[in-house]
């Protein structure tokens, strides 16, 4: 029988893998207390790289979430998808049982898919030749496989899917999965972001675009969003994964409810395909949507997660869009950005800093931005540079940008 849709989005679940620790309950003391993830990279020699350090996970056990096998042939990037999925729907309680388990769905997004098993099977074909190539080069590079896993590991056998928008994958993963479940295609959806980039390939793409920092000799300092010397993004790794369920049905079972998705904006700025609209026009656009279709006024928001990349154009940007939406109320709400701790984890970003919104709701404790030193004149907003700060807070905004323009912004409300 078809699901009876409330119209309303709660989150039940969390699951995350980040370089502070694998399990929020790792991971969100640490961010808090402004601990720093960054660091020199070790699973490859970095010589020949002009940036060598990024925020690496480490330590994630394969064999704890996929069987030996699958552990020593999936992408890393499937496997952090399918454990923060499991963490998710374990700490929901859903009881997923083959009465729901046809309404139940994996969207699980991905940046940029299986970047290790692609550079992998790229040396084997230089090397080898053809026969080299692995039989699971194919379903192991594809984006929707963190998805595709998901839902097999799992039993889930309601929508499976997958959002490829680069740095606001999660975001928007999380957006179609709350219409989804508006709209009556799922009771609940495992829904969010996971990426695994780090390794020759990518950080000579993300070199060569000269997008990255390059304080090699300092990298504990290159994650500074909104500093005056800010140099680029340090790239980070993990997944985040949020259980959503309809409403009435988390409310039937006695689910204990993290928070409430009341509204999702997404736009495009079809300016440019790296580089952020300068005024961040399309950025502004997004917001306002969002926080539309949420119902609320600009003066009910009461914390900004910043995308706050530490690159010199989006952190430029991003305060110009906020300023622009929000007027005056600006300069009032607090607004930080959790990647100058755990790097930028590109797919991965926006459904970590949902989870970050959330727990900062329910714990009445925002987290702080680090590594602030030198006031930036065109970033001169409250970045909550002085470590984590208490506040009461009922909604709060989440934005997310990417390469090709994307701009995505969810509005999470504490009390369902």
């Amino acid at each position: 029988m078809e699901p009876r849709a409330s119209g309303r989005v709660v989150v039940t679940g969390i699951g995350a893998v980040t370089p502070l620790g694998t399990g929020i309950e790792q991971a969100w003391p640490k961010i808090l207390a402004g601990e720093n993830a960054v660091d020199n990279i070790t699973i490859m020699d970095t010589s020949d790289y002009s940036t060598r350090f990024a925020a690496e996970v480490r330590d994630f056990n394969p064999e704890d979430w996929v069987d030996r096998k699958e552990a020593k042939r999936l992408d890393r990037f499937i496997m952090y998808g399918v454990a923060a999925s499991r963490m998710a729907l374990d700490d929901s309680g859903f009881p997923l049982n083959d009465d729901n388990r046809d309404w139940v769905g994996a969207l699980v997004g991905s940046g940029i898919g299986g970047h290790n098993v692609l550079a992998e099977n790229a040396h084997r074909l230089i090397e080898g030749g053809p026969s080299r190539v692995s039989p699971f080069f194919v379903p192991y590079i594809i984006p929707d496989m963190a998805s595709g896993m998901t839902s097999i590991t799992l039993g889930l056998r309601g929508p499976s899917t997958c959002v490829v928008t680069a740095c606001a994958t999660g975001t928007d993963s999380i957006g179609d999965a709350y219409h989804m479940i508006k709209r009556g295609d799922a009771i609940a959806m495992l829904a969010g972001g996971t990426e695994a980039a780090i390794n020759e390939l990518g950080l000579s793409g993300f070199c060569a675009a000269r997008a990255m920092s390059t304080r090699n000799d300092d990298p504990k300092h290159a994650s500074r969003p909104f500093d005056a010397d800010r140099d680029g993004f340090v790239m980070g790794e993990g997944a985040g994964v949020l259980m959503l369920e309809d409403y009435d049905h988390a409310v039937a079972r006695g689910a204990k409810i993290y928070g409430e998705v009341v509204g999702y904006g997404f736009t495009s700025d079809a300016h440019h395909i790296t580089a952020p609209h300068p005024e961040g026009e399309g950025a502004v656009r997004a917001m306002r949507n969002a926080l539309n279709r949420a119902g609320i006024t600009t003066e009910q928001v009461g914390y900004i997660n910043a995308h706050g990349t530490s690159t010199q154009l989006n952190d430029k940007g991003e305060t110009a869009a906020v300023k622009k939406l929000f007027g005056e109320t600006a300069y009032k709400i607090p607004m930080s950005s959790t990647k100058s701790m755990i790097g930028h984890t590109l797919g991965a970003t926006g459904a970590l800093e949902a989870i970050f919104c959330l727990l900062a709701m329910r714990d009445g404790i925002l987290p702080p931005t680090i590594n602030y030193e030198t006031p930036d004149p065109e970033c001169d907003l409250d970045y909550i540079t002085e470590g984590a700060r208490k506040a009461d807070v009922q909604y709060s905004l989440s934005n997310s940008f990417g390469f090709g323009g994307h701009n995505a912004c969810l509005v999470l409300k504490r009390d369902a």
